[in-house]
């Protein structure tokens, strides 16, 4: 199987005119999405909290997250970002995915736009309501 790859825009949410593009690998095994730390903080997104977060093969480590826009594919969601160590690669993580709409297609390993985005609990209108 091979890597999948997309163009994404991280944006300051205070300051949209603030953001960076760079090549993501899409991560079906992530939660959230993660960027190396000093493009987070040139576009002026500082740490909210921290969390604890399990790497690939590894032990737990807690690490800075804040929130920011993510544009992918012509879609703008909102996310939980992981700061990243300098040289990490970025990782579009499935919230981000599934919140866009997208999955990822196993035969052609390329994000495929779902018909519509799930949502439990939301009843479609009559025109009597």
């Amino acid at each position: 199987m091979g890597a999948t790859h997309v163009t994404v825009t991280i944006r300051n949410p205070a300051a949209p005119e603030r953001h960076w593009t760079g090549r993501f690998l899409v991560d079906t095994g992530a939660f959230d999405s993660l960027v190396p730390r000093r493009h987070l903080e040139e576009i002026g997104l500082q740490p909210l909290a921290r969390e604890t977060y399990v790497p690939a093969g590894g032990s737990p480590i807690d690490v800075d997250t804040t929130v920011g826009r993510i544009e992918f594919m012509g879609k703008i969601v909102g996310g939980t970002l992981v700061f990243g160590d300098g040289d990490a690669e970025p990782l579009l993580g499935v919230t981000a995915l599934e919140s866009g709409g997208f999955e990822v297609d196993p035969r052609t390993q390329q994000l495929k736009r779902l018909p519509a985005v799930l949502l439990k609990g939301l009843r479609r209108r009559t025109t009597r309501e």
